[in-house]
């Protein structure tokens, strides 16, 4: 029977793909809304000391992860692949035994859901931030997100998935969430 409950004990970040060159190809507005709730899934997960792993796709063609999340990110070593699911063997040793894997990235239909696919699978709990992904349509992403849910895939929000961990307010770790959702 599957968790509604999300552990920071058991959880990690996953961002998949979210690359110079194809970030220009995303609606501009859509783009920015994607690009600001990772950032706070990041910020979100530093302050609950979660595994934050990388992905870059074909990197030679797509360039590197956004500069924005670079920042946020600090030092990072992104795990580059060639295959459209990031469930690859170095990003499932890298996960540090964590079985909740909260995912944001793009493209929603694609790499995204192919990730979401694999982790189920291999028995992972797959938790979609909802307005942390994105596709070049609306229509890709919202096909996207109904064959992550019907892969196994939980569908939550950046905010929900971080105070659903925190589980109360009056902490250190609160006021760092609250400032980052904002």
């Amino acid at each position: 029977m599957p968790t509604y409950r999300i552990l920071s004990s058991n959880a990690a970040l996953l961002v998949v793909d979210i690359q110079e060159r194809l970030c220009a190809a995303m609606e501009r507005e859509s783009l920015e809304r994607m690009l600001k709730r990772t950032g706070a899934a990041i910020e979100g997960a530093k302050a609950l000391q979660l595994p934050i792993l990388v992905t870059e796709q074909y990197s030679k063609g797509l360039g590197p992860t956004h500069h924005q999340l670079c920042e946020r990110l600090g030092g990072f070593k992104p795990v580059e692949k060639l295959a459209f699911s990031a469930a690859t063997a170095e990003v499932l040793t890298r996960l540090e035994g964590r079985r909740q894997i909260l995912l944001a990235g793009m493209e929603t239909h694609v790499c995204v859901f192919q990730t979401v696919r694999d982790l189920v699978e291999k028995g992972f709990e797959a938790w979609i931030l909802a307005d942390a992904i994105l596709s070049r349509s609306a229509e890709d992403r919202r096909v996207g997100l109904e064959l992550c849910k019907e892969a196994g895939a939980h569908i939550t929000t950046v905010e929900s998935a971080l105070f659903d961990m925190l589980g109360r307010a009056g902490s250190p770790e609160f006021k760092l969430i609250s400032s980052a959702v904002r």
